[in-house]
């Protein structure tokens, strides 16, 4: 029913996560998160290496399943509803998920005609230049740099206009100039009311873009606050303290 499907999708958080759990093997990588995020939140996650960071993603993007607890995303249940759930997710993965092979505008058309988007030619070009790439729109992907394919994996991952934005460690690799315009990307996102979880392991970045921080250790999530009033060095005190007390 459209007009269920409609209010369900407005009127639900777009995260809400019940005693969430991924096991591998006798290992909780997730190990019973509670998690709910609101339209317009930005939530960063920090943690050392084998913290489950990128688990906890992986099953928030519906790439793997959770062994036991509850996610609904904008109210619907992935296992039940995930044609829905795919159309509102965008994930900025560390590999890009592009195609080296096509230039950058064909990589965009295909994401495009994948989620069966109007006008997929006028889209891809609207999101060339929000990233900031219209002058190599017919480079091939190979050719760019670590910053540049970050860029345009940020114009795969909203080419739908998602609704929640997952990104996994996408600073990694970035010089400095490049990672001052992933900040500015994600600061504009945010700005149209997009919702956006982040895992990273850079404290600043994450500091300087979100709205909501957690720290993450042993599949667990050990200490969360919001970003407003937190001084660079508070958070990585409350970080040193927080990983090494679960160490």
């Amino acid at each position: 029913m459209p007009g269920a499907e409609s209010t369900t999708a407005r009127c639900s958080p777009p995260v809400a996560a019940r005693g969430l759990t991924r096991r591998y093997g006798p290992i909780r990588a997730v190990d019973g998160v509670d998690l709910q995020l609101e339209r317009g939140e930005f939530l960063t996650v920090f943690g050392p290496n084998g913290a489950g960071k990128t688990t906890l993603l992986k099953t928030l993007a519906c790439l793997v399943k959770p062994n036991a607890g509850t996610l609904t995303i904008f109210g619907f249940d992935p296992r039940r509803s995930f044609d829905q759930v795919k159309r509102r997710l965008g994930l900025i993965a560390h590999t890009g998920l592009l195609y080296g092979g096509l230039s950058a505008r064909d990589n965009l058309l295909f994401f495009a005609r994948l989620y069966d988007v109007g006008d997929p030619g006028r889209r891809a070009d609207e999101m060339l230049e929000e990233v900031g790439l219209t002058e190599r729109a017919d480079d091939l992907v190979r050719t760019f740099s670590r910053g540049m394919q970050q860029r345009l994996s940020i114009g795969r991952a909203l080419i739908h206009d998602p609704d929640l934005v997952l990104l996994d460690e996408p600073y990694t690799g970035l010089d400095q100039h490049a990672s001052r315009m992933l900040r500015g990307l994600l600061e504009q996102i945010r700005g149209k009311g997009r919702t956006l979880v982040m895992v990273t392991h850079h404290l600043e970045e994450g500091l300087e873009v979100s709205t909501r921080l957690a720290i993450m250790t042993r599949g667990r999530i050990a200490w969360e606050a919001g970003a407003g009033s937190l001084s660079r060095a508070a958070l990585e005190k409350f970080y040193l303290e927080v990983v090494g007390g679960g160490a």
